[in-house]
């Protein structure tokens, strides 16, 4: 059997696990061979391939981003877009494809098993963990561990000032980096998508921390609006799944403190660094075991089908069921963050 491999949407530390744990698998207990496509769905979609083999994704392990690059190609989007991929695997002798990503990338994959036939397993990527059917995804904790970080070098830096340091995360739809860094780190304001925040509220937060003698730290998602305004955008530009280009919410939300309390505010914007570098002990974990069972997925013709974390188990979801939703801070999480705001 030869099986494809790709990796879309954007990249995240642990991509690199999972084409390893594919490739060793897949090689030494049922000889099959791969390719690996380039650039996400516009490796399928014009025939951009590579070999994958044991030489190929020896050493990866610890390596951020993906070896097999990414993009956020949608191939429902272009014409013929869904000919071309199958013509390009049958001409390939690509028997099986595994589709590593989020929301977008699984999506497609979705589509191309449940109306198209094509036998597609998928495994779930993103550092924002908001796919639904799965426990965590990798990529997420070691999201969490950069922004953590940040906001404990924050920390001294705003005493040090005695000024406000607003910490804009990602998080376009689901506040989880948010929430988890922001505990973690101990932020005294934590504002998420699920929630509109009330911005007096939080001036208010800012000045009883600084009435404790403390300077303020506000851990705010990017997708995160105020009660009276609207998600505050990079630009109108949009990708080929339609989404905008976030950021920008910490820089509005500095000058509204800053006017409205009187004190200094500044912004740190992690972006990409979230998302780059070497993945954490428990990403490698999880990325690996994905891996593994997902070239389990493929022997059992179990198509259809994205391996999630239930538990310390690995199960098989519909993919479609993944994608159906996104999976979002529960209101009672939130809730108990609320204790160490202000």
């Amino acid at each position: 059997m030869r099986v494809g491999v790709l990796t879309g949407g954007g990249d995240c530390p642990g991509l690199n696990a999972v084409i390893r744990a594919i490739v060793r698998k897949g090689v030494q207990e049922y000889e099959y061979d791969f390719v690996g496509y380039r650039d996400g769905w516009r490796g399928p979609l014009e025939g951009i391939s590579v070999r994958l083999d044991i030489p190929a994704v020896r050493g990866i392990l610890p390596r951020g981003g993906t070896i097999l690059g990414s993009s956020r190609t949608n191939p429902l989007k272009q014409e013929n877009g869904i000919a071309r991929i199958r013509e390009n695997l049958a001409a390939q002798e690509v028997d099986a494809l595994i589709a590593i990503g989020g929301e977008d990338t699984l999506g497609v994959a979705a589509r191309l098993t449940d109306e198209y036939g094509v036998p597609v397993v998928a495994v779930p990527k993103t550092i924002d963990n908001d796919l639904s059917a799965t426990d965590y995804t990798f990529g997420f904790d070691t999201a969490v561990g950069i922004a953590t970080e940040a906001i404990d070098r924050l920390h001294t830096t705003a005493e040090s000032h005695m000024r406000v340091l607003v910490c804009e995360v990602m998080g376009r739809h689901a506040g989880w980096i948010a929430l988890h860094s922001g505990l973690a780190g101990g932020a005294n304001v934590i504002l998420i998508p699920e929630q509109r925040f009330d911005t007096e509220q939080v001036c208010a937060w800012v000045t009883s921390r600084f009435s404790a003698s403390y300077a303020p730290i506000v851990v705010v998602a990017e997708g995160a609006m105020p009660k009276d305004g609207d998600m505050v955008l990079k630009d109108q530009s949009l990708d080929s799944f339609g989404h905008v280009r976030l950021s920008g919410v910490g820089e509005w939300l500095a000058k509204e403190i800053e006017k409205r309390t009187g004190k200094e505010a500044r912004t740190t914007v992690l972006g990409h660094v979230q998302r780059g570098g070497t993945p954490s002990a428990f990403d490698r974990w999880l990325a690996t075991r994905f891996g593994l069972h997902a070239i389990e997925a493929v022997r059992d013709g179990d198509f259809g089908k994205m391996v999630a974390l239930r538990g310390t188990d690995i199960a098989r979801v519909p993919i479609a069921e993944a994608t159906a939703k996104l999976k979002t801070v529960d209101p009672k999480l939130y809730e108990e963050a609320g204790v160490f705001f202000g």
